[in-house]
């Protein structure tokens, strides 16, 4: 039986994960300060397969309790690190300092890192670290102190962790603006406009505590299908959108993420993908390979013509997958052409945001249908609706 320990997991995100976890009969220990709040979360738990879920009410910025809670832990195929908190001063960086700056840094960068060394001898080999950073970590927001420093800080470790302990795969999370119970109390007094926030995420609406459940889930999941070192931004495409426009709260609502997957594969001329597609009901979602087989400086083109084919098939709640190669191929001339392609994908997610339909692609090194299947499907299917307008690399 699976056991998985999660930071940060009395409300928010990191409940969302417990119960997701909990549902596949996964054993779960809980970490959080807020005891009552976490042994509410315990109670509402599913029972797992064997043994039991477990509540430790800890602080993580004090070392010697990081320590304690090695002490206690059982074997682990997953380890969390979701819990982090945010500096609400609204002072400029130069005039900050102090207890806060470092309790911030404390609990941000430093606890996943301390979590991982003392943990080490409990996790399993081949076990998942997925560490929750945020997309404030990829682009700096003012005012709020060390916060976009820390989580870039953490993605920057996350993916040296990966390099450094192959026996782990690792991978690193970064939400957007996510409807927590955190986020919903600042719209009630005034401290948030849903409205201003809404407008500039393509997908035209915050995520749900739950779709980033799904990744979580996924990413620590055993089926082998992450590649360590993976950056995955569910953010509804605010990360790759330049700011130009305001977008309209979205007029189409999510479909359950259990909904089955209808996948399509397109272009795939030797027959190679083929096996990947699902027929029947379900999510619609097109795997579209041309761009894969297009010649070196031919990629922009292949993008452009997928996504021709795509729009004039679906109008909304659909979402398209491109296959892209790693490198262009043939000298720095092509490169252009190649990295113009992965822009256009985060250019036509801006545009079809609003109609939930997404896009986002696959940059490959090699060719290997079945391995990268898992990885496919998820990024495809409806367990996934937040993610758009990326271009994620395998090597």
């Amino acid at each position: 039986m699976p056991a998985v320990l999660i930071t940060g997991a009395a409300a928010g995100i990191g409940r969302a994960a417990a119960r997701r976890f909990a549902r596949d009969g996964w054993r779960c220990v809980l970490v959080d300060r807020d005891g009552a709040a976490l042994a509410a979360t315990v109670a509402g738990l599913s029972a797992p397969k064997a043994g039991r879920h477990e509540a430790v009410a800890i602080d993580l910025t004090d070392a010697g309790g990081i320590g304690a809670l090695a002490e206690r832990t059982g074997p682990l195929d997953a380890l969390v690190n979701n819990a982090g908190m945010s500096d609400r001063t609204n002072r400029p960086v130069v005039e900050q300092g102090g207890e806060d700056w470092r309790t911030l840094l404390a609990l941000n960068l430093d606890a996943p890192a301390r979590l991982v060394d003392a943990l080490s001898p409990r996790l399993v080999a081949g076990a998942r670290v997925v560490n929750v950073a945020s997309g404030a970590g990829l682009r700096a927001i003012p005012w709020r102190g060390a916060y976009s420093a820390s989580k870039a800080g953490l993605i920057g470790l996350s993916q040296a962790l990966a390099r450094e302990r192959p026996d782990f795969r690792v991978s690193v999370l970064c939400p957007g603006f996510v409807r927590t119970e955190l986020v919903d109390r600042l719209i009630a007094s005034g401290q948030l406009d849903p409205a201003r926030i809404t407008a500039k995420i393509p997908l035209g609406r915050m995520a749900e505590p739950e779709e980033l459940a799904e990744a979580i889930r996924f990413l620590a999941g055993t089926s082998g299908a992450v590649p360590s070192g993976l950056l995955l931004s569910v953010d509804g495409g605010s990360s790759v959108f330049g700011g130009s426009r305001d977008f309209a709260p979205a007029n189409v609502d999510p479909v359950p993420s259990d909904m089955p997957l209808g996948l399509r594969v397109a272009g795939d001329v030797a027959g190679q993908w083929s096996g990947l597609s699902q027929q029947g009901e379900g999510y619609a979602a097109v795997l579209d390979v041309s761009p894969l087989r297009a010649p070196p400086g031919d990629r922009l083109a292949a993008v452009h013509e997928a996504a021709q084919r795509f729009a004039q098939e679906h109008a909304h709640q659909a979402s398209l997958t491109l296959m892209l190669p790693v490198e262009a191929g043939e000298g720095w001339r092509q490169a252009g052409d190649l990295a113009a392609a992965g822009m256009l994908v985060a250019t036509l997610a801006c545009e079809w945001g609003p109609r939930a339909l997404r896009v986002n692609a696959l940059s490959v090194a090699r060719e290997e249908p079945e391995g990268l299947a898992p990885l496919l499907r998820f990024i495809a299917g409806a367990r996934a609706q937040y993610l758009t307008g990326q271009v994620l690399k395998v090597a």
